[in-house]
């Protein structure tokens, strides 16, 4: 695997990640209830909303990235040893 190829996927599932935790972070029924959604926003906590996006975001962020260098990392291990010495690093 070229490693500019690499590093786009690796982004790309970041960013696909971060965004599908917030949807899913948004679309739970607590997070409706702590943004007041009950009857004249009754029990309204924005403290969720800034304590958990952030953390949301992070951390779909950073899982699937660590997934992903993971994979990549698996992957190109196993062609480094069947491949000959010193032919591993390509300009």
């Amino acid at each position: 695997m070229r490693r500019d190829a690499a590093t786009c996927g690796g982004c790309l599932v970041s960013a696909v990640g971060a965004v599908g935790a917030v949807w899913v972070w948004a679309a739970s029924d607590r997070t409706q209830r702590h943004l007041g959604n009950e009857f004249e926003n009754n029990g309204q906590d924005f403290g969720a909303f800034f304590l958990e996006l952030p953390l949301v975001v992070v951390g779909g962020a950073v899982v699937p990235g660590l997934v992903y260098a993971l994979g990549a990392w698996l992957l190109t291990r196993g062609r480094r040893s069947a491949s000959p010495r010193g032919s591993e690093f390509h300009a």
